[in-house]
């Protein structure tokens, strides 16, 4: 980047940091896309004059409102919640609800911010949003779920539907959280239409949606290996998290000759030096839904492994480090030591869980990197594909939609290749993510003007 454009930038950023004031997740997830479209839009003067990285930074609206629900003794309990529609620019609002005591106005708008460039990338009709609350399901009693999501909806409900917002789950939102909330949204309504998903199979959900993350986030993997003609068989991966996408990582992983040695929640890790296979990972889910227990059980469950508690898995010697548990879980040490033992990529399940001085060491050390926009884009592709299928009321097999999901993974790396080769060969995927998913986006808004 020249000087001149290095001044532009940190102006940029000083605007952005000027308007979103304590708001660090989101100024963060600026930075990572701005640095690298600032340098692709220099000679192009009309995304300059109409103001479009600007306007891409300034949600098309936040709406925040009161959720007050009665727990089971009878108190009346009171949390937030919001809705943060980024951009509609090439379709619905689309991006999940999270339930966590650690969501912010903040953190749900840098998970707008990325959504709106992810769902970009997956080629599908949708814009980006975000949305939750600062409720935690943890602890809480099915009843007391159900009392707080259709307390959730009933507000909700007014800012959403199937041509303008289509949430779906994240944290703390799985298919019984979608079940009370559409059921609340299709009393109010009196409509039964697609404005949820990651819905239940009786009434409208993708078979394959569980999945769906998971898998993506592997297979976007393999065609990074086979772009180098190398294969993800044999390798040694190491991958954090114990939830949906991280088991599901995991299996597809084993399933295509990969040894994934680790798995970690709020606790600590867990280092089986044997491998996981399908048996231990589906203990693993069984552990995690049925009670929602620690990892610090599994040693005495499968002996031959060792469980590290307060510690994330980045010392563990891999080929291969998949983040796929919560945001900044990865940090500048931690890609140090990855480089160190012979990590040879590092592909995000999860989203932006690679702190920004840790992208740049793994970036600067040319090894594989696969940002969570590109990588992790399966959920929200098979998201879009269950949004189609409610249109025609129609349900596809799970085989039909392993296969569209193959197809849009290999469209995503391609989408990246146009714009992240470089002349050396390597390629900055982070880069081609962000400038293929910028052009979709800020090409569109060209062709509305100025709204």
């Amino acid at each position: 980047m020249a000087a001149t454009d290095h001044v532009d930038f940190e102006k940029f950023m000083e605007g952005v940091n000027r308007r979103n004031p304590h708001q660090p997740e989101f100024v963060q997830a600026v930075q990572e896309v701005a640095q690298d479209i600032f340098e692709f839009i220099e000679d192009k003067e009309r995304y300059h004059s109409e103001q479009i990285l600007r306007r891409l930074t300034e949600p098309d609206r936040i709406v925040s409102f009161r959720v007050c629900w009665e727990d089971d003794k009878g108190d009346i309990r009171v949390q937030r919640g919001w809705r943060v529609q980024n951009n509609n620019a090439i379709g619905p609002y689309k991006g999940g609800l999270r339930f966590h005591p650690s969501v912010t106005e903040s953190v749900l708008k840098f998970l707008a911010f990325e959504q709106t460039f992810k769902n970009a990338l997956t080629g599908l009709p949708m814009g980006g949003g975000k949305g939750g609350s600062n409720f935690n399901p943890k602890g809480k009693s099915d009843r007391e779920i159900m009392r707080f999501c259709q307390s959730f909806m009933t507000e909700l409900y007014r800012h959403i539907g199937p041509d303008t917002d289509v949430p779906a789950g994240d944290i703390g939102v799985g298919s019984r959280e979608i079940g009370y909330m559409f059921g609340q949204y299709k009393r109010i309504t009196n409509h039964f239409t697609g404005v949820l998903t990651g819905k239940g199979l009786e009434f409208g959900g993708s078979p394959f949606r569980p999945e769906s993350t998971g898998y993506g986030a592997v297979l976007f993997l393999c065609h990074m290996l086979s772009h180098r003609d190398d294969a993800i068989d044999g390798k040694t991966l190491v991958i954090s998290g114990a939830g949906n996408v991280a088991t599901h990582a995991a299996e597809k992983a084993v399933q295509l000759g990969g040894k994934v040695v680790t798995l970690s929640d709020s606790d600590g890790f867990v280092y089986d030096p044997d491998g996981f296979d399908q048996e231990k990972i589906d203990w693993v889910r069984r552990l995690k839904e049925e009670n929602d227990g620690s990892l610090s059980a599994y040693p005495e469950e499968f002996s031959n492994a060792e469980f590290h508690e307060g510690k994330r898995p980045w010392q563990v010697e891999c080929d291969i480090a998949m983040p796929c548990a919560t945001q900044n879980e990865l940090c500048k040490d931690d890609a140090k030591t990855l480089i160190d033992n012979g990590c040879m990529a590092v592909v995000e399940g999860a989203n932006m869980p690679t702190e920004l001085e840790a992208a740049h060491v793994i970036k600067d050390a040319k090894i594989l990197f696969g940002p969570g926009k590109a990588a992790n884009a399966g959920g929200v592709a098979v998201s879009g594909l269950e949004m189609s299928q409610n249109s025609a009321r129609r349900t596809w097999e799970q085989v039909e939609l392993e296969q569209m999901l193959q197809d849009i993974m290999k469209g995503i790396h391609e989408r990246c290749l146009k714009h992240g080769e470089q002349d050396d060969g390597y390629v900055d995927y982070v880069k081609g993510a962000n400038i293929a998913g910028f052009k979709k986006v800020a090409d569109a808004m060209l062709a509305f003007g100025v709204v």
